[in-house]
């Protein structure tokens, strides 16, 4: 029996697969990574939040708090992600604390 066990504990272990959802979630986090620096360039920064459907809720950070072109900001965010992901969404900003 302690056999079976040694081998049972030796057997490699596989990924855990993702589903869809985690997917998903994840290629939105890669494509909002891609924009970030632009927005760090700039003294600003944005962090993913949560993904809700198709609504993806983001934290606007730094010099993008109270600025004027927040709005613009957004609409450009939300632009780049339909391109790259090829998926319809929109991006909404939340207040607070909070992330994933």
């Amino acid at each position: 029996m302690l056999e079976i066990q040694e081998q049972i504990s030796e057997l490699p272990s596989e990924p855990l697969l993702e589903t869809a959802e985690e997917a998903r979630v994840a290629m939105i986090r890669a494509a909002l990574n891609e924009i970030r620096p632009f927005l760090q360039r700039d003294g600003g920064d944005c962090e993913l939040v949560g993904v809700e459907g198709n609504v993806v809720r983001v934290k606007m950070k730094g010099a993008c708090i109270g600025c004027q072109l927040a709005s613009v900001t957004i609409h450009g965010i939300q632009a780049k992600l339909i391109a790259k992901l090829g998926m319809q969404l929109r991006v909404a900003p939340v207040l607070g604390f909070g992330g994933l």
